[in-house]
């Protein structure tokens, strides 16, 4: 059974954590207990209804303003999948959450207000999307029983965020009206949207083809990747001459013979054994934790890469990247930190601010001296050691990165590398 990761996004009180809250109740994945709480938390409404967004809404502060703060997972399956649901805070100051929590998700929800349409969140929301690549689209346009269950509603604003989506050069967009509180479309089918012919939420996230699971290998941005967590070395009596490499395949599949090269050093060997768990294996691929046997002794290191010789990446000390800048300081050119790709760590210089990006028009301005906390920009950056990464529209596991505070270990940036600068 394969596993789809999701996230939900989009303006304050569009009711994603009711969204999620009803998933989870219509397709009996809440267990008795957790019932009991909410329906004991909900006995202030007057109405007298269960808060079904009292699910995932699990901080004091939250539950006392309504409103989503931090990034909340929830884990259901149903008999055809299995799910990790990522519910993002709505607020601008909180652009750094969605970054995170949208980082491994392969579909996001994009909930719409049917009485407001497309807003300043929508845009920002699907801009953060696009940028971290996730390829399926999801607008539930939500709340349509508060305009009558109108077709010409629901239409107009389809035809609103398809001009969106063609900015956004993002292709697979699925549109859903739909009540998460009358739980209309989510997982049962609507009567009251008998214009609707297409399938319900929950049939949608069942069915969808999880298209970047990296191990195509005839696919452009599937090469072979295995970045080094550990060496093995015992030296013991009966494991005398034991050398392996640990880590976890992040893209593509490797075999025994497969002609390997080591970066950042050029090295090259062969592998000579695949093994998992003391045991043996011809081949291996994403996302098994693996050790691999090279049939020549040859300096490996944590950190290294290890990738198949006939599909390289890209090896530079200067690199091009967009950036969602996550802490308080500002960054500035000449500021310097770690950066960190895969568990290759080196220290980087800041180049230059090549432009900052506006989350809500999509303006490009150049010119820029610093970025302040939740900013998007593109940056230049300068490594002390080269670095090997893949482009991150093209492999996420290898062109995603993370800058680090020297001084306070604190991770103050999020990395999509776009290329060598």
């Amino acid at each position: 059974m394969d596993l789809l990761r999701f996230i939900t996004a989009g303006s304050v009180d569009d009711g994603k954590s009711t969204l999620i809250g009803r998933l989870l109740y219509d397709s009996k994945s809440i267990l008795a207990d957790q019932l009991e709480a909410i329906e004991r938390a909900s006995k202030s409404r007057d109405d007298g209804e269960i808060d079904l967004a009292l699910l995932t809404d699990g901080l004091r502060s939250e539950r006392e303003q309504g409103i989503t703060i931090d990034v909340a997972y929830r884990y259901f399956q149903t008999p055809k999948r299995k799910f990790i649901i990522v519910d993002a805070p709505g607020h601008i100051q909180y652009t750094r959450n969605m970054v995170t929590g949208a980082s491994n998700c392969q579909l996001a929800i994009v909930l719409v207000d049917a009485r407001h349409g497309v807003v300043e969140q929508t845009r920002r929301h699907s801009l953060i999307a696009s940028l971290l690549g996730i390829p399926h689209i999801v607008v539930a346009i939500n709340k349509m029983d508060l305009v009558d269950y109108s077709q010409d509603v629901f239409s107009d604003i389809c035809i609103q965020y398809a001009d969106l989506a063609k900015k956004l050069n993002v292709h697979q967009v699925t549109y859903i009206p739909m009540s998460a509180l009358n739980g209309d479309n989510v997982v049962d089918k609507s009567s009251a949207m008998p214009w609707y012919e297409g399938v319900t939420l929950l049939e949608h996230l069942e069915t969808v083809t999880i298209d970047d699971d990296a191990n195509g290998e005839t696919e452009d941005h599937h090469p072979a990747r295995f970045p080094v967590q550990y060496v093995i070395r015992p030296q013991t009596a009966d494991l005398h001459d034991y050398r392996g490499y640990a880590g976890k395949i992040t893209s593509g599949v490797f075999r025994k013979g497969d002609a390997i090269t080591v970066l950042p050093s050029g090295e090259t060997s062969t592998i000579d054994a695949i093994e998992i768990a003391e045991t043996h294996f011809d081949e291996a691929a994403t996302p098994m934790s693996v050790v691999l046997h090279l049939a020549t002794d040859v300096d490996i290191s944590r950190g290294d890469l290890i990738v198949r010789s006939d599909r390289q990446p890209i090896i530079s000390q200067t690199v091009e990247a967009m950036l969602c800048w996550m802490d308080t300081k500002e960054f500035k050119a000449g500021n310097k930190y770690l950066l960190q790709v895969g568990t290759f760590r080196t220290r980087c210089s800041v180049r230059e601010i090549a432009y900052q990006l506006n989350v809500n028009t999509y303006e490009e301005t150049e010119g820029v001296d610093s970025l302040k906390l939740n900013d998007l920009a593109k940056v230049v950056l300068r490594t002390a050691q080269p670095i090997s990464f893949d482009p991150y529209q093209k492999n996420r596991a290898t062109g995603g990165a993370i800058l680090i505070d020297e001084t306070s270990n604190v991770t103050v940036g999020a990395l999509m590398l776009v290329g060598e600068a």
